[in-house]
């Protein structure tokens, strides 16, 4: 069992950058991990997602070369880098953790942080 406590959210304005960081209790290795997000009023959605080496990864079509999803095995740390935010990219952030291969269903994962809230102001 992992427990996930994401980090680094906060109040920006439109083209700014932030960092969030999800910090794993356990070894990290052993999971694919994801980022999601929910706006007020909908639906969580998926973000970004890696595999437990990091040899691979993706992102939803909106976030792209914006948002960067990185980790640190050594740290059991995720992140994710993002860039030029938007105010539609205003949401709680959280953070996912699965055994076995990645995944861009929420249903999929196993383990959620509490989550962090991002506010991109215009």
């Amino acid at each position: 069992q992992v427990q996930l406590v994401e980090s680094g959210g906060g109040l920006v304005q439109a083209g700014d950058s932030l960092r969030l960081s999800c910090a794993a209790s356990g070894r990290t290795l052993d999971y694919s991990m994801g980022w999601f997000r929910q706006a007020t009023g909908k639906e969580r959605e998926f973000v970004a997602r890696i595999s437990r080496t990091s040899d691979f990864s993706d992102v939803t079509e909106s976030v792209k070369g914006r948002f960067t999803i990185s980790r640190d095995n050594t740290k059991n740390t995720m992140y994710l880098q993002m860039n030029n935010l938007r105010p539609e990219d205003t949401a709680v952030y959280y953070c996912a953790a699965k055994r076995a291969t990645s995944s861009r269903r929420m249903e999929n994962y196993d383990y959620w942080g509490q989550g962090t809230q991002v506010t991109v102001s215009t």
